[in-house]
């Protein structure tokens, strides 16, 4: 709660360099960490799926805050940006014959490529379920969208100008990057959460996520670099100390919260809802995570032989199951008193 303040005054701060007459937010595209894209530029203010959508992501989370600190007047200002952010994204940044988000340009029109840039909106839950904007997803599986054999590339595999930038500048124009992996990921372990009827399933999250956990590698070692190619699955920068460096992964967290689905809450309520697929694995653990102030532990056993604590899912507090099923599904407990 000391930081709430800071938050605002940040918000503030990126309005007044930032925002345009209209609303949105523009920004360079080396200033968002992708730099060399098809559709940016390292001078030119177009207006991006990833600046709106983590201003988005701001205002939510400033108004979240408020609530919890007792300032209802700033709660709703900032809820209030937030549901305007994203009515002007989904009008303005959707490109209706692309079926996807997409960056436009500063003087208007749009950049005409999709680049795995657009799915960054479901990381925050800005598209409204139900408007049909989770037609994006089919491109998630499309070989001549952005899946490779070595991953999720950050442009369309079909696209003129797909690895037309060269190697070793920082290009976002088609090789794969793990930092845009993890966000896509992320985005689509909500699409599976809550938006029903979208065109992807767990098993295309599990797929993805098996493709880009196997990238962790070079030289039979494990290893996270800058960026990757999409075809032969090389590092691009090699061990050079900018790539090893680089760290650009949210592995874990795509295991816990993806994978065996810790759904964090403000509340004492502990939800879970793996998106493993039913029948690929007969077994998990995930232990001793720090949670409301308990450990608490996320047990899948198909059979209940390999771990001896019975079949199905569990979910553990301090030693002690909370709840438990013969499926690996949504589930909720609460937390016992300390």
């Amino acid at each position: 709660m000391n930081l709430l303040s800071d938050l605002v005054a940040d918000y503030r701060v990126w309005e007044q360099e930032r925002q345009r007459e209209d609303g949105l937010f523009w920004q360079r595209d080396v200033r968002d960490a992708m730099e060399e894209s098809i559709s940016g530029s390292r001078t030119c203010r177009h207006i991006r799926p990833t600046i709106n959508s983590y201003m988005f992501g701001n205002a939510r989370a400033i108004a979240a805050l408020a609530r919890v600190a007792s300032h209802p007047e700033l709660a709703a200002e900032f809820e209030a940006k937030a549901t305007t952010l994203r009515k002007l994204t989904q009008e303005y940044l959707w490109n209706r014959e692309a079926e996807f988000f997409e960056v436009r340009q500063e003087d208007g029109p749009f950049a005409n490529v999709r680049e795995q840039l657009g799915f960054i909106p479901w990381y925050f839950h800005l598209p409204e379920p139900a408007r049909g904007q989770e037609v994006a997803w089919r491109q998630f599986t499309d070989e001549r969208g952005f899946r490779a054999p070595y991953g999720l590339t950050t442009a369309e595999r079909r696209h003129p100008a797909f690895r037309s930038h060269g190697v070793g500048s920082c290009e976002w124009d088609g090789a794969v990057w793990p930092f845009a992996t993890s966000q896509t990921l992320t985005a689509l372990a909500h699409v599976l959460h809550d938006y029903p009827g979208a065109p992807v399933t767990k098993d295309d999250y599990f797929d993805a996520l098996r493709t880009y956990a196997r990238g962790h590698r070079m030289n039979g070692k494990p290893y996270l670099g800058e960026y990757l190619d999409e075809q032969t699955g090389a590092w691009l920068k090699g061990d050079h100390p900018r790539s090893r460096w680089y760290n650009h992964s949210t592995f874990a967290d795509l295991i816990i919260t993806g994978l065996a689905g810790l759904r964090p809450r403000l509340d004492d309520v502990v939800e879970v809802h793996p998106l493993l697929p039913a029948g690929k694995w007969d077994w998990f653990a995930l232990d001793r995570i720090p949670y409301h102030g308990r450990l608490i532990a996320i047990v899948w056993d198909r059979t209940g032989t390999h771990f001896q604590r019975g079949r199905g899912l569990s979910i553990w507090s301090d030693g002690q199951v909370i709840a438990r099923s013969d499926q690996l599904e949504r589930m909720t407990a609460q937390l016992p008193p300390r």
